[in-house]
């Protein structure tokens, strides 16, 4: 098997972590773990994963100007990004996460057009439009009443700005990611993240009652700290070293997939007419928004 299948794999396997994890994730909150209690688990298994497998990587230091650039990723990428969306997890429903997580890549071009000036091209625009029309779709038209979703539209607010943090968080990672090893700048990261998550997530913690937790819960926690957390950005940086970054991010399209149809057959989620309009018009706008090509005058 050559090594861009091997590549193709990985990056098939990471996406689909990412799309089971809404719906695992959502079984273990609020009953088992408060969200931000959750999130505490998540920084501190990933911080000692990567703290350990940076042993295996080089040796490197810090450079002091990129102190401050380190600490505003790890607000955005692991602090806001994290909490957005597992308080959004506990509000809203598997498939509303699966479908407004893809997001990302219009925030990043609208983004990129408002802190790097990055021209916005027609086609751009016209997937920005459709990406946020499809999103306030499923914030104001997608409301429930179910038990286990007590406030729909604020979570799938939050669902926005976890998106928003993310994709702020991408641009201005951008140099890091170029200048020092993954296993460096991760370790760094999620180590000011769980300083940074601390204060917020220890009163959730400390109500853990892990004596009377089922099995099941316990391997959803380790499949979060472990899969979601750990091997999906292994899995990325590999896919990375086969794949263009172009290549690698259209996986992202096959999330809501696997999202929702993990959601529906697990009996979590259904399908309503609100949320296929939402997905067509989400998925479209990131189709358009991700594409290059010349502006057609």
């Amino acid at each position: 098997m050559s090594k861009r299948t091997l590549a193709i794999l990985a990056a098939i396997t990471a996406t689909t972590i990412y799309g089971l994890n809404h719906t695992i994730a959502k079984g273990v909150m609020p009953t088992y773990v408060k969200p931000f209690g959750f999130i505490l688990i998540r920084v501190m298994g990933a911080a000692a994963l990567f703290w350990t497998i940076s042993f295996f990587g080089p040796k490197e230091k810090i450079e002091r100007k990129d102190w401050g650039r380190i600490v505003l990723c790890a607000i955005l990428g692991m602090v806001v990004n994290m909490l957005a969306f597992f308080k959004g997890l506990e509000l809203s429903t598997p498939i509303n996460s699966s479908i407004l997580v893809t997001i990302s890549p219009i925030i990043v071009v609208v983004l990129s057009a408002l802190l790097i000036k990055e021209k916005i091209t027609s086609k751009k625009g016209v997937g920005v439009a459709l990406g946020f029309i499809g999103a306030l779709l499923l914030i104001v038209f997608g409301a429930e009443i179910r038990q286990d979703a007590p406030n729909i539209p604020l979570g799938n607010a939050l669902f926005i700005l976890n998106a928003t943090a993310y994709g702020t968080y991408l641009i201005i990672a951008k140099t890091l990611i170029t200048k020092y090893h993954p296993f460096t700048l991760m370790k760094w990261l999620f180590t000011i993240a769980l300083i940074l998550n601390f204060p917020v997530g220890i009163g959730a913690f400390m109500e853990i009652e892990w004596n009377s937790m089922p099995l099941s819960v316990i391997g959803a926690i380790v499949f979060v700290v472990l899969g979601t957390t750990f091997m999906t950005y292994l899995f990325n940086v590999f896919a990375l070293t086969q794949l263009k970054a172009s290549t690698l991010s259209a996986f992202i399209y096959v999330q809501p997939l696997f999202g929702i149809l993990f959601a529906v057959a697990t009996g979590k989620d259904h399908l309503s007419l609100v949320k296929v309009l939402g997905t067509i018009l989400v998925l479209l706008g990131v189709y358009f928004a991700s594409r290059k090509g010349k502006e057609v005058s």
